[in-house]
């Protein structure tokens, strides 16, 4: 991805670079593989599951040409397409090709053969798909997870709860607009309608991905020209909207955001994984769209990497629990901003936050109360809108990713919390774009460090902040 995406190739040193880091793979898979070796020994293994999607996404690294005879190995495409488009002379467009197919044949591939020899071994350890409880030390460090991914004190048990107080919550309202629409069955009816019904989903061709592509595309396009009411400084870098490129769908998540270069030559990108277009509902695309592109995470990474004058660990470092705290925040901010006209789209809404929810009540019911996986996914299926395909590929990552889905509600709510206390404090003087300057204007910060800029706006009587 890094190398396909985010690799230019201006220049003929440029692709010396290239080729550089295709022979230097050797170095740093074998790093990889010592390491998964060291945890193996130590009875540190990942869960049964892991093991043959790793083989066969390693293996598809060095398949097709020129490793066999098949179809262009994508990297193998790229290095190709960025070289004939040098303006250089044939002879070293053919050096820097045969350079690639060495760097590609010999270092590249033995790397990733020496990590599939290091998954072997530790395949034949695995003998378990539960949390992290079961590994040594596994209570301890899941504690430890959760602060990091929180950057709070508070515990499994806690978070739990919040978890189960918030699903609650976001569930009756849901019931109130199933009852809007007429629909007279069980909440857990009407996520199966809504995952079910063709008026529901796009058409699973070419036609209907860009069908998608061209609604996200208006989404955003809609929040840009509505943006300077609520914000009072927006990122320079352009947002785009693409779906992800083949040669990963099988493993990319459901949607995410790519930040963009710090020298503007590349945009930030918003992805969606639009493999099997019968997983990818209409009513959720609003909010979607608001959480990984605008105002969501593309205000906050693109407006941090713009800051002047600050650390760089403030401008492309932080913590995933403001960044993605922002974004939830974001797709309830569409509210207010006037998006989710349709009652259909306002639960699609409530899906992506009750989704959020049940992260807090699986993570930590996988990891701190030993719940089963296929328990995890159960609980997923009557509580929430997930389709199947994406009920399967959470649970995975919340077992191999222990705390970081915890982060999204607990950063919401703290968002939400602080501009409660900012606007009962300061009444007639507050104004949202003042609230959201200093939300975001000092980078992805730990929670308590927000709170403390927060106060110090309110004790200053708000307006423009000074930062």
């Amino acid at each position: 991805v890094f190398l396909i995406n985010t690799h230019r190739v201006d220049s003929v040193s440029d692709a010396e670079a290239y080729v550089a880091r295709l022979a230097d793979t050797e170095r740093y898979m074998g790093q990889v593989a010592a390491t998964l070796r060291e945890r193996t020994a130590k009875g540190i293994v990942s869960p049964i599951f892991v093991f043959e999607p790793s083989f066969d996404n390693t293996r598809a690294v060095v398949a097709g040409a020129p490793f066999d005879t098949g179809a262009d190995n994508p990297v193998w495409a790229d290095i190709n397409k960025k070289v004939a488009a040098l303006d250089t002379d044939a002879a070293t467009k053919a050096r820097l090709l045969d350079e690639a197919r060495a760097a590609l044949t010999g270092p590249y591939k033995r790397g990733f053969d020496t990590v599939l020899s290091a998954l072997g071994e530790a395949q034949a350890k695995a003998d378990s798909n539960d949390g992290v409880w079961r590994l040594p030390d596994g209570e301890a460090y899941y504690n430890a997870r959760l602060q990091l991914s929180t950057t709070t004190d508070l515990t499994a048990d806690q978070i739990h709860n919040i978890g189960l107080a918030e699903v609650a919550r976001i569930q009756a309202d849901m019931e109130v607009i199933k009852q809007k629409v007429g629909f007279t069955g069980t909440l857990q009816e009407f996520f199966t309608f809504i995952k079910t019904d063709p008026q529901f989903q796009y058409p699973n061709t070419p036609q209907g991905k860009e069908a998608f592509l061209t609604d996200a595309r208006g989404y955003v396009a809609r929040v840009m020209d509505m943006a300077p009411q609520w914000f009072n400084t927006l990122p320079k870098a352009a947002l785009e909207v693409r779906a992800v490129e083949p040669f990963r769908e099988a493993t990319a998540s459901v949607a995410f955001y790519n930040r963009p270069a710090p020298d503007g030559s590349r945009p930030g990108i918003y992805y969606m994984n639009l493999s099997d277009m019968t997983q990818v509902l209409k009513p959720q695309v609003e909010g979607i769209s608001l959480h990984e592109g605008a105002p969501g995470h593309h205000f906050q990474i693109a407006y941090a990497q713009e800051m002047e004058g600050v650390p760089s660990f403030r401008r492309f470092g932080g913590y995933g629990v403001y960044s993605e705290g922002w974004g939830l925040y974001s797709e309830q901010l569409g509210k207010e901003m006037g998006f989710y006209q349709d009652p259909y789209s306002d639960f699609g809404r409530l899906s992506t936050e009750l989704w959020r929810a049940v992260r807090l009540v699986l993570d930590t019911g996988l990891h701190a109360k030993r719940w089963s996986r296929e328990q995890a996914m159960d609980y997923f299926r009557h509580n929430s809108l997930l389709s199947e395909r994406d009920i399967q590929k959470e649970t995975e990552r919340y077992i191999t990713n222990p705390g970081q889905a915890t982060s999204y509600k607990i950063g919401e709510l703290k968002i939400f919390e602080l501009r409660r206390k900012a606007q009962d404090a300061l009444g007639d003087k507050f104004d949202i774009r003042d609230f959201h300057t200093v939300v975001l204007g000092s980078g992805a910060v730990p929670l308590a460090v927000l709170e403390e800029q927060v106060d110090s706006w309110i004790a200053a009587g708000g307006g423009a902040p000074n930062l």
